[in-house]
């Protein structure tokens, strides 16, 4: 494994010498035998939970929105307080689009 000298990120071999995917800067290689190309990861299992997330095509649960009533909502999973507690579920109603969040 061999790590960028400008930034320190991994780098990957390409072209016969190692690039750095953060910086661009390039470097030669320090040895020829040994690298273990890995995919690229698969971010498409990903739950987003920032403001302008898209929650549609989520998984769905039964709650009642605080705004509209409507008894289904799209929801998100994240933990936000330490380890040893609950994480925190964030909803979005189906029908109006309000959201809001759970600590249990």
């Amino acid at each position: 494994m061999q790590f960028c000298d400008e930034c320190g990120s991994m780098m990957h071999k390409q072209d016969g010498e190692m690039v750095c995917q953060s910086c661009g800067a390039s470097a030669e290689s320090e040895a020829d035998e040994g690298f273990v190309e890995t995919a690229s990861q698969d971010t498409s299992d990903v739950i987003e939970t920032s403001e302008d997330a898209n929650f549609e095509g989520k998984p769905t649960a039964e709650e009642t929105c605080p705004e509209c009533g409507h008894d289904e909502a799209w929801y998100t999973i994240k933990q936000t307080g330490s380890a040893d507690e609950p994480p925190t579920r964030f909803f979005k109603c189906q029908e109006c689009g309000a959201r809001w969040r759970d600590y249990s």
